[in-house]
């Protein structure tokens, strides 16, 4: 997806590090109350630094969403990040994204035209009504729109295990009470048999087509006790994702042929020359990852889980963590009681996110300053709407997943 980010003016750019440092800050003070900068876990700290709030996509979101009185909301991440925010928060707040060329290598891998083509294929050789598409957080709105729109809900790492049970015991293709109100409708103790879901999907022919990352729902479906021959891979390049009407048929899960470039480089190897040096070292992995490296990981979770593991392991530990290394960093720089080093020694950042610094918040602060909103993302209405359905939808499903 191409987005055209204007050149920063030589005041930016020629800027000292002190310089824009004393030009944020009165830019906030001035702004004030009108103004809530959000930064993603992987921002880096000169961009951190100044953040109201730091967390994951979707939590970031939900807390612009919970700060009304905050007419300018400043996402230091990417650009599917903005589109969430703008789709979750009032009409008056408008999202600005410090610079247009922070986007996401993971989600420009499925736009709506491939996976409208993907569902219409699909839809000529097996029965549509019994698929359920699932996207991930990281997909730009018009994809969180689809799945709203086509019975479906969207996922986190965190959830997206709650979000499929959902999906293979039915979603909301079957009329009725969604099966988020009837979970919510049990009694306590009530729960579903894990073994009973796998088998009966397997039975009814259920399926998910899950975007636009394979790994997270390779790795989620398999510890749900589905194996790999539940799952085939849709190349959105190939004609019917290169499968044949059999493939399509027999697979419970069709993963998207999409990937996080910075997690797919960790491999077991790095796991090996790791315990090699460190025998009694945890190795963390998010779910990103492929499944042979998070096969041969200690613990795999979402980012909020490695912080959480990070936090709750025993001072003298030494963790390698396979994730995105501006977290790493602030994780050994926060928990100076632990070694925390990244599992991969040949540190890649991601790129996409590291266009975000110091002179692109600066600029959008100070233009805000004089009143001109620059950089400002919105999402068209009718996918705000069906973008809204699929999110509450995730929303009904963790919380009906709560015990009471």
């Amino acid at each position: 997806m191409i987005r055209l980010q204007t050149p920063l003016p030589e005041q930016y750019t020629a800027a000292s590090d002190s310089d824009l440092s004393a030009r944020i800050a009165a830019a906030k003070e001035t702004l004030g109350e009108r103004l809530f900068i959000l930064g993603h876990h992987y921002q880096r700290d000169e961009v951190m630094r100044w953040a109201d709030a730091r967390g994951d996509s979707y939590r970031l979101s939900v807390l612009a969403q919970e700060r009304p009185e905050a007419d300018y909301i400043v996402f230091c991440g990417v650009h599917f990040m903005a589109e969430s925010a703008d789709v979750l928060t009032d009409d008056h707040q408008q999202v600005i994204l410090p610079d247009l060329n922070a986007g996401c290598s993971m989600a420009d891998m499925a736009d709506i035209d491939e996976v409208t083509e993907a569902w219409e294929a699909l839809a000529e050789v097996i029965d549509i009504e019994r698929v359920v598409p699932i996207t991930y957080m990281n997909s730009a709105a018009s994809l969180k729109a689809f799945v709203g729109e086509h019975g479906g809900a969207v996922c986190t790492s965190t959830n997206a295990r709650q979000v499929l049970d959902w999906a293979f015991e039915g979603g909301d293709t079957e009329g009725g009470a969604s099966r988020s109100t009837q979970h919510a409708q049990r009694g306590v103790g009530e729960a579903d048999d894990p073994a009973a879901i796998v088998a009966n999907a397997r039975a009814e022919g259920r399926k998910v087509l899950f975007f636009p990352d394979q790994h997270l729902g390779r790795n989620t479906g398999i510890a749900m006790g589905y194996d790999h021959d539940d799952m085939r891979v849709w190349n959105p390049r190939l004609e019917r994702g290169g499968l044949s009407e059999t493939d399509c048929k027999e697979a419970t899960f069709l993963l998207w042929k999409g990937h996080c470039s910075v997690h797919q480089r960790f491999r077991p190897e790095h796991v090996e020359a790791f315990r090699a040096e460190h025998p009694d070292g945890i190795v963390l992995a998010h779910p990103e990852c492929s499944h042979e490296l998070c096969s041969v990981a200690d613990q795999v979770g979402s980012t909020d889980y490695i912080i959480k593991a990070v936090g709750a392991a025993p001072a003298g530990s030494t963790i390698a963590v396979a994730t995105e290394i501006h977290l790493v960093q602030r994780l050994a720089d926060e928990t100076p009681d632990k070694t925390v080093v990244s599992l991969d020694p040949l540190i890649c950042p991601c790129s996409t996110m590291f266009r975000i610094d110091a002179p692109h918040l600066c600029w959008v602060l100070e233009n805000l300053v004089e009143g001109n909103v620059v950089n400002r993302i919105t999402v068209d209405p009718d996918t705000q709407q069906w973008a809204r359905v699929a999110l509450q939808r995730m929303l009904d499903i963790t919380e009906a997943a709560v015990p009471a």
